[in-house]
């Protein structure tokens, strides 16, 4: 069986874009990403594709009339690219209902907390002052409704007295780019399932000190 086609959807500079074509040039890796789209033609993530000869395509949102004919647009590219799981990484869009059914068990998200805590924009700020003792990040599956899919892989790091939405964010984004690409080799090693609502993982071992969950 070949590889698990990956497109990643950016907006931005694409650090968790970079974290997995890390990933995806290990040999043994069971995915490769075939395409990088962006809403932005001026997106760092784009320059960081294109340097290791990895096809990029800009979609400008404000060219469509709406929310569904820009989905309808990515949509397209996705499946010509024959992409089987799309990553998004930084997309600062929200998709529709439609793609996000459409795409449904083939579509994953990183978000900067532990969902279901701090859902939406600013989520390090909302920590912040929730006052928690530790936040992290979540790879889930999209649904239609903002970040609640299936959660298949988090990590929980430290929240200091002393931190800001800097510093903490910058943590976070370190155990993002190791729970990015553990997510995808999960999905594609065959060994995700959705029941009930739930990412059940098989095989996963037991959590160690390092609170990321599941050890792959």
């Amino acid at each position: 069986m070949g590889k698990l086609k990956l497109g990643v959807l950016i907006s931005g500079r694409g650090s968790n874009l970079q974290a997995l074509i890390n990933a995806c040039r290990e040999p043994a890796f069971p995915a490769e990403i075939v395409l990088v789209i962006s809403n932005r033609a001026d997106a760092g993530g784009l320059a960081r594709a294109e340097a290791v000869g990895i096809a990029t395509k800009v979609i400008p949102h404000a060219q469509f009339p709406d929310r569904e004919a820009f989905d309808m647009a990515l949509d397209e590219s996705l499946r010509g690219a024959e992409v089987g799981l799309v990553c998004l990484a930084g997309f600062m869009r929200l998709l529709s209902a439609g793609f996000a059914e459409r795409w449904r068990d083939r579509l994953i998200n990183i978000h900067p907390s532990l969902l279901p805590a701090f859902k939406g924009l600013d989520a390090h700020a909302q920590a912040l002052a929730a006052g928690v003792r530790l936040s992290g990040c979540t790879v889930h599956y999209v649904t239609p409704a903002m970040d609640a899919g299936p959660i298949i892989v988090q990590a929980a790091v430290p929240v200091t007295p002393d931190d800001d939405e800097a510093s903490l964010a910058a943590r976070i984004l370190d155990a993002e780019h190791v729970c990015y690409p553990l997510a995808v080799r999960l999905i594609a090693e065959g060994r995700v399932r959705v029941s009930e609502g739930r990412a059940v993982i098989a095989g996963g071992g037991p959590c160690g000190p390092a609170l990321i969950n599941p050890r792959a």
